[in-house]
């Protein structure tokens, strides 16, 4: 998973002039600029939450954007935005900071980053450092140790 969130698919910003689709949308840049996916497969994570609501909130302050696989996916990708602020996803009962965002190009071969990913989010320690983070190089000394 840290080979996947680096220098250069992480992101922190103040978020105050954010909404949810903001949120995502600048949370996936990294990977749209890398050609991981196209911004077709951003649209259809907005899509996704439109017509399913806030499930993608996976816990306080924790959103895990995502879609289907499909061709607009070039390879597995993770990218993270940390906000400083919260942004609703959809609703005020939603509060989010770390807008992750996940892309497979299949229903398996992302599984593995999955698991390392919700080893980071099960560690509270882990996550409120995260959450206090105000830098790049912050949040990967938080992934290194994890």
């Amino acid at each position: 998973m840290i080979d996947l969130l680096n220098a250069k698919t992480l992101q922190v910003t103040d978020g105050s002039n954010l909404n949810w689709e903001t949120a995502i949308t600048k949370a996936a840049q990294p990977l749209v600029d890398q050609n991981t996916i196209e911004s077709t497969y951003v649209d259809s994570i907005i899509n996704v939450v439109k017509d399913k609501g806030p499930y993608m909130n996976i816990g306080p302050q924790i959103a895990l954007a995502h879609a289907r696989p499909d061709d607009s996916v070039h390879e597995i990708g993770l990218s993270l935005l940390k906000t400083n602020s919260s942004v609703n996803l959809v609703d005020d009962k939603h509060p989010v900071k770390l807008w992750f965002v996940l892309a497979a190009t299949d229903s398996q071969s992302h599984l593995s980053v999955i698991q390392q990913l919700m080893g980071l989010l099960t560690d509270d320690d882990a996550v409120q450092a995260l959450l206090e983070a105000d830098s790049v190089d912050q949040i990967l000394a938080v992934l290194q140790k994890h």
